[in-house]
């Protein structure tokens, strides 16, 4: 895996290079203290993360994660942590806060590890169109950002997912847990796969192997009664063969 780091501190650099050399899948192949002299390592180079700091003087790292056209992973770096909201709606892997423990870096980099091992896996023949994007095949997790990490869920422990207006609320089976998300249904939709979960109203989506019952126009699962939207009911009982 081939990183850069982008800091305006030239400590911030030594901490995140040295962290690099103690593990053994993560080359750095450059640093840098201002963005604008990363941008042709990243065209010309093979960059699978970058490490970029946010508050800097010529060009904030929000600002240059913005104007990529085809990104990396990256990871944002900083002593600040108000701008983690902003940070993870542009899709950061993860938000490390200085000073940065060793542990918490190798379990960011460890996600990275994993979302590059899932997006290199080979896609079946038969997959499900969903949004324009397709799903593979026996696709058994997700990630999903949550707060300060992105979160590994096992497919088959969603239950069923609920809008509550910018966010959405994931319940997780066999515990009270659930995660909250700022991703929308759409974006949600184009993670999972169609053959399992259903868009049943314009606030829930419900994993199949859940279903209890199905009780006119609601739908059992545990002890919730989920309501089946009027533009969603042919759709749902032509899927469940009802």
């Amino acid at each position: 895996m081939n990183c850069i780091i982008i800091d305006d501190e030239p400590l911030a650099i030594e901490v995140l290079s040295g962290y690099c050399k103690k593990l053994g899948f993560i080359e750095e192949i450059g640093s840098f203290t201002n963005p604008l002299d990363a941008i042709t390592v990243i065209k010309e180079q093979k960059v699978d993360l970058i490490f970029c700091d946010i508050e800097m003087p010529q060009l904030s790292g929000l600002e240059f994660i913005s104007a990529l056209e085809n990104r990396p992973f990256f990871i944002f770096t900083t002593a600040y942590s108000q701008y983690a909201v902003e940070g993870f709606e542009l899709n950061a892997v993860d938000y490390l806060v200085k000073p940065i423990p060793y542990h918490r870096f190798i379990k960011a980099v460890s996600r990275v590890k994993e979302l590059m091992s899932l997006k290199e896996q080979p896609i079946s023949a038969n997959v499900f169109p969903s949004n324009g994007e397709a799903v593979i095949e026996n696709q058994k997790f997700i990630f999903v950002k949550s707060e300060h990490e992105s979160v590994k869920i096992n497919l088959d422990e969603i239950k069923y997912i609920q809008g509550l207006k910018d966010y959405l609320k994931i319940h997780i089976a066999d515990s009270n847990k659930t995660i909250l998300t700022l991703l929308s249904f759409k974006d949600l939709m184009e993670k999972l796969p169609p053959n399992q979960f259903l868009r049943v109203h314009k606030s829930y989506v419900v994993n199949v192997d859940f279903i209890r019952s199905v009780q006119r126009n609601r739908i059992v699962i545990d002890e919730i009664r989920i309501p089946i939207g009027d533009s969603h009911k042919a759709q749902f009982f032509s899927s469940l063969g009802i």
